[in-house]
């Protein structure tokens, strides 16, 4: 069955009536015209504004901290330091690691205390009536520094004797896996490819930065209304205060993107202390160069692979090693490695596997969350791998891919079931079908190859954490609903997603849905938008409690027909119920005040919750971690400038199986959009540091893919229906990403024969490494 066949074959699966509409919501208007309100948008009376202080050394004690000068200005209203807050210190806890790693807890500090570990680390902060005099406050404020020697290359960092970052071990975290017998499957192997890998700090460049407003209410409630991924945090503003929970009510915003750059905390404890201390409302927005300095980036890793295989191309065995930098904060970077071990086989089937990851501090700028969270990172290099295989073997490289994929129903390295639909196979062919031939250039310079990439990501948070998602739907009287949940919109329709699974559960139009949404104190919790799990965990918890009202509403309809039906015989569709014989339907509105006559006001709290499995308590990765997995494969057209080393991408062919597409308008553009941010990952962008001092301050130092940069792309969408989001949804947000880099610079090799282990892959970096007889 060819591709095209398969896909009509999915569109006469089960039909919907909101669910797989390419549905647009108000925020889209909205956000074209210029009338949607981000964060930095509000204001209000007597509104003060803050700048952070930040450190000018990327390693050293800090000997005493002048605010004086600062204080003194007129229009300055506070100025805070590390002595100024309540609880300075937040911990970052390895879970089953910390008796074992040395460094029991890093330190988050809110203002550095007696040590400064990055460049760019907040010190002190100020509020003033004007920005501009927060500015000038800030840069009065004088810091005596000592001197501490600090540590920036990860590897020289893991030496015994190297400077400690915190103190203890600079190693937070090792992930292993292990199975089978990897020393004689590399005895018995016909070919062995071993390369190493170098990957770079990549920023998250949304177009929106980092803003946000606190003010205390006339209850003493501190309220923050700030672009958050993660409106949970209110809870650790509290701890920072030393306020009660209850006290701290965070109010997310509809954001112009996130990417994990909004995931971790951000200007929150900065507003809430200033607001608090001064009595007044106070916002700070970071300028570009803050977010370059003082924001988490991508971690850069250093792997070597070591694969072999038989002479039929059937893969043997992997070895790896794995090296992230953390640079000086824990953050979230043990799990981003946890991630990329798990991923380090890639979507194949390899029954010896041996792979050593380590998460390292050093006196770098801090990494942390970024979409594709540890699995961009390895993927580009596994797919390097096969690639290299079967030009060692002389064969082509999509026959080893599919020969090794892994099937439904196989197992991981670490034993997890593979239970969804694995849609490698269908996805790979759909590439080769839309890529075709490739285009003989004009320029007798330039050089046009092809790569393919494939791709598996996992999507929602490890089994570990018990998730879940709460959510409240209901029905008013004139048959339209409220949908109540908790989670962010970052700038991917989140909103709009519940808007349509509850108008599918509830048989009326996304017109008369109202989604309201991130609000600590008058929305269910609902989780954070990260880890691809906004739509399986929110989406599941929408559409449970929608249904429960559901099926409510039928069973009263059954008491108002004149057919003799059971609940389950009768369809909404419409905004009226319809019986089978189509003889008796009922408007919707009717069946509601039946309901509401009756004392039941149609109101409903449901949450969802993930599968769930023990702890992990060990460093050797086993059972099932994560709760399904998305598969894909991307495939690039490439032009290589044989002078100039120079690679421009003519085309993208994107196909995914997304399990079921909710809005496809919405995925067409996740999928894009992460294709040309995995575009920018491989060829382009750089965050670039000497011994800790960032060298790349601003979008003018940074190259990103402009409109000029983006080539043609063909989505393809599949639909497994086999997800665990509703309706069989799977994630798409970080997968969309995952394979891009991989399948462009397999393309590079396909045009010139230069195998690219080190990103970005610059003109120079692509020049240097072709082979004489191409450059």
């Amino acid at each position: 069955m060819t591709a095209n066949q398969l896909q009509q074959e999915q569109k006469q699966k089960k039909t919907f009536s909101s669910v797989g509409d390419r549905h647009y919501g108000p925020d889209d208007r909205s956000k074209v015209t210029g009338e949607l309100a981000y964060a930095d948008d509000f204001d209000r009376e007597g509104l003060l504004h803050a700048k952070v202080c930040r450190s000018t050394r990327a390693s050293a004690t800090v000997e005493d901290v002048d605010t004086s000068e600062a204080e003194a200005m007129d229009g300055v209203e506070a100025v805070l330091t590390a002595d100024d807050v309540p609880n300075n210190k937040s911990a970052s806890n390895v879970v089953g690691q910390s008796q074992e790693v040395g460094l029991l807890e890093a330190k988050h500090q809110v203002l550095a205390d007696e040590v400064v570990r990055y460049f760019g680390e907040p010190v002190a902060v100020v509020a003033a009536t004007d920005p501009e005099i927060a500015a000038e406050a800030a840069e009065r404020i004088r810091v005596s520094y000592g001197s501490k020697e600090g540590v920036f290359d990860p590897e020289e960092a893991m030496d015994d004797d190297a400077p400690a970052v915190h103190g203890g071990n600079n190693v937070i975290a090792r992930w292993k896996l292990r199975e089978g017998d990897v020393d004689s499957a590399f005895d018995e192997a016909d070919v062995v490819v071993e390369n190493e890998y170098q990957s770079s700090f990549q920023e998250h460049a949304h177009l929106e930065p980092e803003s946000g407003v606190a003010w205390t209410d006339d209850d003493g409630v501190l309220n923050l209304r700030v672009a958050t991924q993660v409106i949970e945090q209110y809870r650790e503003v509290a701890e920072i205060l030393g306020l009660p929970e209850s006290k701290v009510r965070v109010r997310g915003t509809l954001m112009g993107g996130g990417f994990g750059g909004k995931e971790d905390l951000t200007v929150e404890p900065y507003i809430a202390l200033l607001a608090w201390e001064t009595g007044r409302p106070v916002k700070l927005t970071y300028d570009r160069d803050e977010m370059f300095v003082g924001r988490h980036k991508r971690s850069p890793f250093t792997v070597r692979f070591k694969h072999a295989a038989d002479d039929e191309g059937n893969l043997l065995a992997v070895e790896s090693e794995l090296i992230s930098d953390s640079g000086a904060y824990v953050y979230l970077s043990p799990w981003i490695l946890l991630y990329a071990t798990y991923h380090s086989t890639g979507p194949y089937k390899i029954p010896n596997v041996k792979a050593d990851g380590y998460s390292v501090l050093t006196n770098n700028t801090p990494g942390s969350a970024f979409r594709s969270f540890g699995a961009v990172e390895i993927t580009y290099a596994v797919e390097q791998q096969i690639d290299a295989i079967a030009r060692e073997l002389g064969v082509d490289p999509a026959e080893v891919r599919r020969k090794n994929y892994i099937e439904q129903g196989d197992t991981t390295a670490t034993g997890q079931p593979i239970q969804s639909a694995v849609m490698l196979e269908e996805t790979q062919d759909a590439v080769l079908d839309a890529l075709g031939e490739p285009e003989d250039p004009d320029d007798p310079d330039v050089v046009v190859g092809q790569g393919i990439a494939s791709s598996w990501q996992s999507y929602g948070r490890m089994r570990y954490l018990g998730d879940l998602s709460s959510a409240w739907v209901g029905l008013e009287k004139d048959g339209s609903a409220v949908v109540r949940n908790g989670i962010p919109d970052l700038g991917g329709g989140q909103r709009e997603s519940l808007r349509q699974i509850a108008a599918e559960e509830l048989g009326i139009s996304t017109e008369n849905v109202q989604v309201n949404s991130s609000d600590t104190q008058s929305t269910p919790l609902g989780g954070t938008v990260t880890a691809t799990r906004g739509l399986y965990m929110s989406g599941n918890a929408v559409r449970k409690t929608a249904n429960k009202l559901r099926q409510q509403l039928l069973q009263k309809a059954v008491e108002l027909t004149d057919e003799r039906v059971d609940p389950d015989e009768l369809e909404l569709v419409n905004g009226t119920v319809r019986t089978p014989g189509q003889t008796s339907d009922i408007p919707l509105g009717e069946v509601v005040k039946a309901c509401h006559a009756e004392g039941n006001p149609l109101q409903e709290l449901e949450t969802f919750r993930a599968p769930t499995e023990p702890p992990i308590e060990d460093e050797v990765l086993e059972g099932s971690i994560f709760p399904d997995f998305t598969f894909s494969t991307q495939g690039a057209e490439v032009a290589v400038n044989t002078r100039t080393g120079d690679v421009s991408v003519n085309k993208l062919a994107l196909a995914h199986d997304v399990g079921k597409a909710i809005n496809p308008a919405r995925v067409q553009g996740q999928i894009e959009g992460g294709a040309v941010q995995g575009l920018g990952y491989a060829l382009m962008e750089d965050y670039s540091l000497d011994d800790g001092v960032p060298l790349t301050r601003n979008l003018a130092d940074y190259k990103l893919p402009s409109t000029a940069d983006a080539p043609e792309m063909e989505t393809i969408i599949f639909e497994s229906e086999s997800g665990e989001g509703p309706y069989g949804a799977k994630g798409i947000g970080e997968p969309s990403i995952t394979a891009t880099p991989g399948a462009i610079l397999n393309g590079i090799y396909d045009a010139v024969g230069a195998r690219i282990t080190e990103l970005p892959a610059s003109p120079e970096t692509v020049y240097t490494a072709m082979p004489d007889d191409e450059n």
